[in-house]
């Protein structure tokens, strides 16, 4: 056991006085030296926790082994084999592998996000993916966020031409809302120039029940359609005043963020409120505040610090940078004449459980009080704009907020239409990949042939190079 480390080699990072006063990222990357450090704290378990808890069973266990032994190059093959975006999810992904690292039972989990940005920066990641034999059947993918981009993936290397159709101007859907602190803005870029040789077209500026609907790409010529659109569209909170100027919906102010502030938050000491308790609220407090210069920021959630659906480590970094948080409050009206002057918030205390089993909150009367404020932020939740969509398709959200197909395969109450979605990045590129495999399989039984396995991304034929066998990491147990 001697000389085993049980704490993760430290990540450089700015605090948080320093980071409030730009975009920039707040964790540097390894240098190589500190990648192969901590990668030789990886046990290379044989029973890998970390593999089984991503949602796209992301090789970490592999690219963590060749990153001890200094093969960067192989590391960034091996990461990439099974994850096209993951210049993104380097930096964004909420590292589900960490959480199952048994390293957390005794030390801190290993830095495993965090190595693979080492495979990518400190490896070869300039590869391409190819496609194999074209094939003729022609699919249509709805949505060019991380499911939709994930499924064109699979299925353009099995060879099917792909048209990915985007109501916006720009691909990634929510990706494109990533704060500059944790994306700099060109990662999906990089990913996706690695797409170049698959038999995929990109259609921009393309409202699905406007310009096209699944059936008429079905009549157009398309053996099958997979709905990919997410959940976008900004849940209202239902109080007086929410339409007054200066409450706005945090997606499209994290959007509008990311192109270009336009002097709205140019003041300091600008009063801001924002709604709501997961990962958005936490980035558009994170945005305000570096927008305010270190403003007054208060984040109000109607549940405890523990119920809070965003991540800790969000939570933890922001009250850092000096957010403010009320729990147990509820919006309650928002005040002002031509400008937003303040929200009135009431205290909650739990209330009996609901239908699903979670505690309901029950409003304690006389408890009501004003925070004075000149902007709203509203971030409690988002569901699919699926208005203009066919009724036909029963895509009606039910457990979650995007919509999805009734069938174990995602198919829709029309037959060729698949629809899917997930949480976060990396588990829509999960839902995305079993969507592109379900239609693969739906043609191959159409077709009378075998579904198509996913081929070597890189043309080979086999899989990219891992550890040597035998290589079983560091002696030392637990």
């Amino acid at each position: 056991m001697s000389g085993f480390r049980y704490e993760r080699t430290p990540i450089d990072e700015e605090t948080g006085r320093e980071r409030v006063g730009s975009f920039g990222l707040i964790l540097q990357p390894y240098t190589r030296e500190e990648a192969v450090l901590e990668g030789q704290r990886c046990l290379q378990c044989a029973m890998p926790f970390c593999v089984q808890a991503c949602p796209i069973t992301q090789d970490c266990r592999g690219y963590l082994g060749l990153i001890a032994q200094r093969r960067f190059d192989d590391a960034a093959r091996l990461t990439l084999l099974d994850n096209p975006l993951a210049t993104v999810l380097c930096k964004c992904c909420y590292h589900y592998c960490e959480e199952d690292c048994v390293m957390g039972g005794r030390g801190t989990p290993i830095a495993i996000r965090h190595l693979k940005r080492a495979a990518l920066e400190l490896g070869r990641s300039d590869l391409v993916y190819v496609p194999s034999a074209p094939r003729t059947e022609r699919i249509a993918v709805i949505g060019a966020g991380p499911a939709g981009l994930m499924a064109a993936w699979e299925l353009g290397l099995r060879g099917y031409p792909v048209t990915v159709y985007e109501q916006a101007a720009f691909l990634g859907g929510q990706v494109e809302t990533i704060p500059r602190y944790h994306l700099e803005g060109t990662e999906l870029r990089r990913d996706l120039d690695r797409f170049r040789d698959l038999d995929i077209t990109f259609v921009t500026g393309k409202r699905a029940g406007e310009a096209f609907t699944p059936e008429s790409l079905l009549k157009d010529g398309y053996r099958a359609v997979y709905v990919a659109i997410g959940a976008s569209d900004p849940r209202a909170l239902g109080i007086p005043g929410e339409n007054l100027p200066g409450v706005f919906p945090a997606l499209p102010f994290l959007l509008s963020v990311n192109e270009g502030p336009d002097g709205l938050f140019g003041r300091k000491n600008r009063r801001v409120v924002v709604i709501g308790g997961g990962d958005v609220a936490l980035d558009a407090a994170r945005s305000a505040i570096r927008l305010t210069n270190g403003g007054d920021v208060t984040v109000v959630y109607r549940r405890t610090r523990e119920e809070m659906p965003a991540g800790a480590e969000e939570v933890d970094e922001g009250g850092e940078e000096g957010l403010r948080f009320l729990f147990e409050r509820a919006p309650i009206e928002i005040v002002g004449d031509d400008q937003v002057r303040g929200i009135v918030v009431r205290s909650v205390r739990p209330g009996p459980a609901d239908a699903r089993g979670r505690p309901t909150t029950v409003e304690v009367a006389g408890s009501d009080e004003t925070l004075p404020c000149d902007t709203v932020l509203v971030a409690v939740g988002e569901r699919a704009d699926i208005a203009a969509l066919p009724a036909e398709l029963d895509l009606s959200p039910s457990r979650h907020p995007w919509p999805e197909g009734k069938r174990p395969d995602w198919m829709t109450d029309v037959e060729g239409v698949f629809a899917s979605g997930g949480k976060s990045v990396v588990y829509a590129m999960a839902a995305g990949s079993k969507a592109a495999e379900a239609i693969d399989a739906y043609l191959a039984k159409k077709d009378g042939r075998n579904p198509l396995p996913r081929p070597d991304p890189f043309g080979g034929g086999g899989t990219a190079p891992g550890p040597p066998k035998g290589y079983g990491g560091p002696t030392w147990t637990l």
